[in-house]
Protein backbone atom coordinates (compact mmCIF):
# COMPACT_ATOMS: atom_id res chain seq x y z
CA UNK A 1 0.00 0.00 0.00
CA UNK A 2 0.98 3.57 -0.69
CA UNK A 3 2.87 5.52 2.77
CA UNK A 4 0.58 8.33 1.93
CA UNK A 5 -2.78 6.71 2.11
CA UNK A 6 -2.16 6.46 5.59
CA UNK A 7 -1.50 10.41 6.20
CA UNK A 8 -4.65 12.47 7.83
CA UNK A 9 -5.15 16.04 8.44
CA UNK A 10 -3.69 16.91 12.04
CA UNK A 11 -2.92 20.25 13.80
CA UNK A 12 0.29 20.14 16.11
CA UNK A 13 -1.75 21.90 18.31
CA UNK A 14 -3.24 18.56 19.93
CA UNK A 15 0.04 17.36 21.33
CA UNK A 16 -0.31 16.41 24.56
CA UNK A 17 2.98 18.17 26.84
CA UNK A 18 2.03 16.72 29.90
CA UNK A 19 -0.47 13.94 30.93
CA UNK A 20 -3.91 14.16 32.37
CA UNK A 21 -4.12 14.76 35.89
CA UNK A 22 -5.55 12.08 37.31
CA UNK A 23 -4.16 9.76 35.18
CA UNK A 24 -7.46 7.99 34.34
CA UNK A 25 -9.59 11.76 33.60
CA UNK A 26 -8.10 11.11 30.15
CA UNK A 27 -10.24 10.86 27.49
CA UNK A 28 -11.08 7.54 26.30
CA UNK A 29 -12.82 7.47 22.55
CA UNK A 30 -14.97 4.30 22.43
CA UNK A 31 -15.15 2.67 18.78
CA UNK A 32 -16.15 -0.95 19.57
CA UNK A 33 -19.59 -0.56 18.54
CA UNK A 34 -21.10 0.66 15.38
CA UNK A 35 -21.53 4.16 17.03
CA UNK A 36 -18.09 6.46 18.43
CA UNK A 37 -19.22 6.90 22.35
CA UNK A 38 -16.96 9.79 24.55
CA UNK A 39 -15.99 8.03 28.32
CA UNK A 40 -12.74 8.65 29.98
CA UNK A 41 -10.38 5.81 30.79
CA UNK A 42 -12.26 5.72 34.46
CA UNK A 43 -14.91 4.10 32.86
CA UNK A 44 -12.45 1.58 31.09
CA UNK A 45 -13.19 -1.36 33.57
CA UNK A 46 -16.86 -0.89 33.04
CA UNK A 47 -15.92 -1.72 29.18
CA UNK A 48 -14.49 -5.07 30.30
CA UNK A 49 -15.98 -8.79 31.34
CA UNK A 50 -14.93 -11.27 33.96
CA UNK A 51 -14.12 -14.03 30.98
CA UNK A 52 -12.01 -11.60 29.36
CA UNK A 53 -8.15 -11.15 29.55
CA UNK A 54 -6.21 -8.13 29.92
CA UNK A 55 -2.33 -8.03 28.94
CA UNK A 56 0.14 -5.36 29.13
CA UNK A 57 3.85 -5.13 28.93
CA UNK A 58 5.82 -4.81 31.75
CA UNK A 59 8.75 -3.27 29.84
CA UNK A 60 10.41 -0.58 31.66
CA UNK A 61 11.82 2.74 30.54
CA UNK A 62 15.66 3.40 31.62
CA UNK A 63 16.80 7.50 31.33
CA UNK A 64 18.53 6.60 28.03
CA UNK A 65 19.55 10.35 27.24
CA UNK A 66 23.35 11.12 28.34
CA UNK A 67 24.60 14.88 27.62
CA UNK A 68 28.30 14.86 27.68
CA UNK A 69 30.88 16.57 25.66
CA UNK A 70 33.53 16.06 22.91
CA UNK A 71 36.12 18.23 23.40
CA UNK A 72 34.40 21.84 23.40
CA UNK A 73 31.47 20.15 21.82
CA UNK A 74 27.62 19.65 23.33
CA UNK A 75 26.79 15.87 22.59
CA UNK A 76 23.78 14.35 23.73
CA UNK A 77 23.46 10.77 23.02
CA UNK A 78 20.33 8.58 23.41
CA UNK A 79 20.86 5.11 23.60
CA UNK A 80 18.37 2.97 21.76
CA UNK A 81 20.15 -0.43 21.98
CA UNK A 82 22.47 -2.81 24.08
CA UNK A 83 25.20 -4.66 22.36
CA UNK A 84 27.25 -5.65 25.34
CA UNK A 85 27.59 -5.25 29.38
CA UNK A 86 29.57 -2.35 27.97
CA UNK A 87 28.53 -1.22 24.82
CA UNK A 88 25.29 0.80 23.44
CA UNK A 89 23.83 2.08 19.95
CA UNK A 90 22.97 5.09 20.49
CA UNK A 91 21.68 8.03 18.13
CA UNK A 92 24.17 11.28 19.02
CA UNK A 93 24.03 14.74 18.07
CA UNK A 94 25.99 15.96 16.57
CA UNK A 95 26.42 13.27 14.72
CA UNK A 96 28.13 13.88 11.89
CA UNK A 97 30.78 16.07 14.28
CA UNK A 98 31.76 12.62 15.67
CA UNK A 99 33.99 10.60 14.37
CA UNK A 100 35.53 6.35 15.48
CA UNK A 101 37.84 6.71 18.44
CA UNK A 102 37.15 10.02 19.77
CA UNK A 103 36.01 10.03 23.99
CA UNK A 104 32.76 11.58 25.17
CA UNK A 105 32.81 12.82 28.31
CA UNK A 106 29.76 12.31 30.77
CA UNK A 107 29.48 13.63 34.22
CA UNK A 108 30.69 11.59 37.26
CA UNK A 109 33.48 10.00 35.20
CA UNK A 110 31.63 8.30 32.87
CA UNK A 111 33.59 8.28 29.39
CA UNK A 112 32.33 6.32 26.60
CA UNK A 113 34.51 5.63 23.07
CA UNK A 114 33.14 5.68 19.63
CA UNK A 115 34.02 1.91 18.48
CA UNK A 116 31.98 2.24 15.30
CA UNK A 117 29.67 4.59 13.60
CA UNK A 118 26.65 3.74 10.96
CA UNK A 119 24.46 6.30 8.67
CA UNK A 120 21.48 6.15 11.45
CA UNK A 121 23.86 5.33 14.78
CA UNK A 122 26.85 5.36 16.89
CA UNK A 123 28.18 2.47 18.88
CA UNK A 124 29.70 3.47 22.12
CA UNK A 125 32.09 1.74 24.44
CA UNK A 126 31.95 2.96 28.06
CA UNK A 127 33.93 2.46 31.08
CA UNK A 128 32.00 0.88 33.19
CA UNK A 129 29.70 -2.78 32.59
CA UNK A 130 26.56 -4.17 33.72
CA UNK A 131 25.20 -3.15 37.04
CA UNK A 132 27.42 -0.38 37.16
CA UNK A 133 26.92 1.43 34.10
CA UNK A 134 23.25 1.00 34.40
CA UNK A 135 23.29 2.65 37.40
CA UNK A 136 25.45 5.72 36.44
CA UNK A 137 22.89 5.84 33.59
CA UNK A 138 20.43 5.84 35.70
CA UNK A 139 22.03 8.73 38.22
CA UNK A 140 22.48 11.06 35.38
CA UNK A 141 20.16 10.72 31.98
CA UNK A 142 16.81 12.17 31.47
CA UNK A 143 14.44 9.91 30.21
CA UNK A 144 13.91 9.82 26.04
CA UNK A 145 10.96 11.68 25.62
CA UNK A 146 9.44 11.99 21.92
CA UNK A 147 10.98 14.52 19.87
CA UNK A 148 7.10 16.52 19.72
CA UNK A 149 7.01 16.53 23.83
CA UNK A 150 8.85 19.76 23.88
CA UNK A 151 11.49 20.03 27.19
CA UNK A 152 14.45 21.93 27.98
CA UNK A 153 17.61 20.40 27.88
CA UNK A 154 18.02 17.77 30.60
CA UNK A 155 14.10 17.40 31.09
CA UNK A 156 12.01 17.61 33.41
CA UNK A 157 11.98 15.65 36.60
CA UNK A 158 8.77 14.59 36.72
CA UNK A 159 8.77 12.72 33.71
CA UNK A 160 11.27 10.24 35.70
CA UNK A 161 7.69 8.95 36.96
CA UNK A 162 5.28 10.45 34.39
CA UNK A 163 6.65 8.28 31.49
CA UNK A 164 6.84 5.21 33.56
CA UNK A 165 3.85 2.56 33.80
CA UNK A 166 2.87 1.29 36.81
CA UNK A 167 3.70 -2.31 35.03
CA UNK A 168 7.26 -2.18 34.69
CA UNK A 169 9.38 -4.87 35.86
CA UNK A 170 12.17 -5.03 33.55
CA UNK A 171 14.31 -2.58 32.16
CA UNK A 172 15.52 -2.02 28.39
CA UNK A 173 13.08 -0.22 26.98
CA UNK A 174 14.16 3.33 25.63
CA UNK A 175 9.70 4.47 25.01
CA UNK A 176 7.13 4.10 26.96
CA UNK A 177 4.26 1.34 26.22
CA UNK A 178 1.96 4.60 26.64
CA UNK A 179 -1.38 2.98 26.76
CA UNK A 180 -0.41 1.70 30.10
CA UNK A 181 0.33 5.22 31.26
CA UNK A 182 -3.21 5.58 31.68
CA UNK A 183 -3.93 3.84 34.98
CA UNK A 184 -4.17 4.37 38.27
CA UNK A 185 -4.85 2.53 40.81
CA UNK A 186 -8.25 2.60 41.51
CA UNK A 187 -8.46 1.48 37.61
CA UNK A 188 -5.74 -1.42 38.48
CA UNK A 189 -8.28 -2.65 40.74
CA UNK A 190 -11.61 -2.76 39.61
CA UNK A 191 -10.74 -4.43 36.43
CA UNK A 192 -13.08 -7.52 36.33
CA UNK A 193 -10.63 -10.53 34.84
CA UNK A 194 -6.95 -11.78 35.07
CA UNK A 195 -4.45 -9.80 34.03
CA UNK A 196 -0.99 -11.07 31.92
CA UNK A 197 2.23 -9.86 30.91
CA UNK A 198 4.67 -9.59 28.36
CA UNK A 199 7.53 -7.86 27.33
CA UNK A 200 8.78 -5.86 24.38
CA UNK A 201 12.05 -3.41 25.00
CA UNK A 202 10.90 -0.62 22.73
CA UNK A 203 12.96 1.22 20.82
CA UNK A 204 13.14 4.42 19.31
CA UNK A 205 12.55 3.03 16.24
CA UNK A 206 8.93 3.65 17.07
CA UNK A 207 9.03 7.16 16.18
CA UNK A 208 11.11 6.48 13.12
CA UNK A 209 9.51 8.31 9.97
CA UNK A 210 8.79 6.35 6.59
CA UNK A 211 11.11 7.27 4.87
CA UNK A 212 9.62 4.98 1.51
CA UNK A 213 6.44 5.70 -0.60
CA UNK A 214 5.05 1.91 -0.13
CA UNK A 215 4.94 -0.05 2.65
CA UNK A 216 6.60 -3.13 1.16
CA UNK A 217 9.85 -1.37 0.95
CA UNK A 218 9.87 -0.24 4.80
CA UNK A 219 12.38 -2.24 6.65
CA UNK A 220 10.75 -2.54 10.58
CA UNK A 221 12.99 -1.58 13.77
CA UNK A 222 13.97 -4.68 15.47
CA UNK A 223 13.22 -5.40 19.44
CA UNK A 224 13.41 -7.82 22.05
CA UNK A 225 10.22 -9.25 23.37
CA UNK A 226 8.91 -12.44 25.41
CA UNK A 227 5.69 -14.21 26.02
CA UNK A 228 6.39 -16.32 29.47
CA UNK A 229 4.45 -19.63 29.66
CA UNK A 230 1.84 -18.12 32.42
CA UNK A 231 0.55 -15.72 30.00
CA UNK A 232 0.60 -18.67 26.99
CA UNK A 233 -1.97 -20.31 29.73
CA UNK A 234 -4.00 -17.81 30.60
CA UNK A 235 -4.39 -16.99 26.66
CA UNK A 236 -5.41 -21.03 26.45
CA UNK A 237 -7.57 -20.75 29.41
CA UNK A 238 -9.86 -17.60 28.08
CA UNK A 239 -13.12 -17.67 27.48
CA UNK A 240 -13.75 -14.05 26.65
CA UNK A 241 -11.73 -11.55 24.52
CA UNK A 242 -7.87 -11.29 24.68
CA UNK A 243 -7.48 -7.42 25.45
CA UNK A 244 -4.33 -5.60 24.43
CA UNK A 245 -3.18 -2.64 26.23
CA UNK A 246 -1.23 -0.72 23.94
CA UNK A 247 0.30 -1.63 20.10
CA UNK A 248 3.54 -2.55 21.84
CA UNK A 249 1.39 -5.59 23.39
CA UNK A 250 -0.68 -6.43 20.64
CA UNK A 251 2.81 -7.07 18.33
CA UNK A 252 4.15 -9.14 21.38
CA UNK A 253 1.07 -10.96 21.18
CA UNK A 254 0.90 -11.42 17.30
CA UNK A 255 4.03 -12.17 16.43
CA UNK A 256 4.47 -14.93 18.96
CA UNK A 257 0.78 -16.51 17.88
CA UNK A 258 -0.19 -16.73 21.62
CA UNK A 259 2.53 -18.86 22.25
CA UNK A 260 5.12 -18.85 25.02
CA UNK A 261 8.60 -17.84 23.10
CA UNK A 262 11.40 -15.17 23.51
CA UNK A 263 13.61 -13.39 20.85
CA UNK A 264 13.78 -10.39 18.40
CA UNK A 265 10.44 -9.09 17.26
CA UNK A 266 10.36 -7.25 13.39
CA UNK A 267 6.81 -7.35 12.58
CA UNK A 268 5.35 -4.77 10.79
CA UNK A 269 1.30 -4.77 10.82
CA UNK A 270 -0.29 -3.04 7.81
CA UNK A 271 -3.99 -3.64 6.58
CA UNK A 272 -4.38 -7.31 5.33
CA UNK A 273 -2.86 -8.39 8.23
CA UNK A 274 -4.43 -11.40 10.10
CA UNK A 275 -4.75 -10.95 13.56
CA UNK A 276 -4.64 -14.48 15.87
CA UNK A 277 -4.70 -13.38 18.77
CA UNK A 278 -6.12 -9.94 19.90
CA UNK A 279 -9.85 -9.08 20.01
CA UNK A 280 -9.80 -5.94 21.46
CA UNK A 281 -6.87 -2.82 21.38
CA UNK A 282 -6.48 0.18 23.73
CA UNK A 283 -4.18 2.80 22.35
CA UNK A 284 -2.97 6.44 21.94
CA UNK A 285 -3.69 8.49 18.52
CA UNK A 286 -0.62 8.06 16.76
CA UNK A 287 0.73 10.03 14.00
CA UNK A 288 0.00 10.42 10.61
CA UNK A 289 1.59 8.14 8.03
CA UNK A 290 3.30 6.07 10.85
CA UNK A 291 3.59 2.23 11.73
CA UNK A 292 1.59 2.54 14.61
CA UNK A 293 -1.45 4.17 12.42
CA UNK A 294 -0.63 1.10 10.49
CA UNK A 295 -1.28 -0.87 12.75
CA UNK A 296 -4.77 0.50 14.10
CA UNK A 297 -6.24 0.85 10.60
CA UNK A 298 -5.35 -3.06 9.84
CA UNK A 299 -7.13 -3.63 13.56
CA UNK A 300 -10.09 -1.59 12.95
CA UNK A 301 -10.18 -0.31 9.22
CA UNK A 302 -8.90 2.61 7.64
CA UNK A 303 -11.37 4.95 6.21
CA UNK A 304 -12.95 4.40 10.12
CA UNK A 305 -9.78 5.41 11.56
CA UNK A 306 -9.64 8.48 9.44
CA UNK A 307 -13.02 9.24 10.53
CA UNK A 308 -11.95 8.52 14.37
CA UNK A 309 -9.30 10.85 14.20
CA UNK A 310 -10.73 13.75 12.61
CA UNK A 311 -13.59 13.24 15.50
CA UNK A 312 -11.17 13.20 18.23
CA UNK A 313 -9.42 16.50 16.84
CA UNK A 314 -13.34 18.44 16.27
CA UNK A 315 -14.09 17.23 20.18
CA UNK A 316 -10.43 18.15 21.39
CA UNK A 317 -8.98 14.98 22.75
CA UNK A 318 -4.76 15.22 23.30
CA UNK A 319 -2.97 13.00 20.92
CA UNK A 320 0.56 10.90 21.22
CA UNK A 321 2.65 9.45 24.56
CA UNK A 322 0.88 11.57 27.13
CA UNK A 323 -2.61 12.21 25.59
CA UNK A 324 -5.95 10.31 25.29
CA UNK A 325 -7.18 6.93 24.09
CA UNK A 326 -9.06 5.07 22.43
CA UNK A 327 -11.22 1.68 22.60
CA UNK A 328 -10.51 -0.78 19.21
CA UNK A 329 -12.08 -3.96 18.19
CA UNK A 330 -11.24 -6.00 15.62
CA UNK A 331 -12.52 -6.01 12.41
Amino acid sequence: MRVRDFDFPFDPAHIAQHPAQPRDAAKLLDLSGPTAMHRTIAALPGLIEPQDLVVVNNTKVIPARLFGMRGEVKVEATLTRQQSKEAWWTLARPGKRLKEGQTLVFDQGLEAVIAKKTQAEILLTFNASGAELMARIKAQGAMPLPPYIKRERGGETADLTLYQTPFGKYEGAVAAPTASLHFTDSVRAALPCPLAEVTLHIGLGTFAGIQVEDTEDHIMHVEWGELPPETEAAIKACQGRIIAIGTTTLRTLEAFKGRADRGDIDLFITPGFEFKVVDVLLTNFHLPASTLFMLVSAFSGLSRMKDAYALAQAEGYRFFSYGDACWLARR
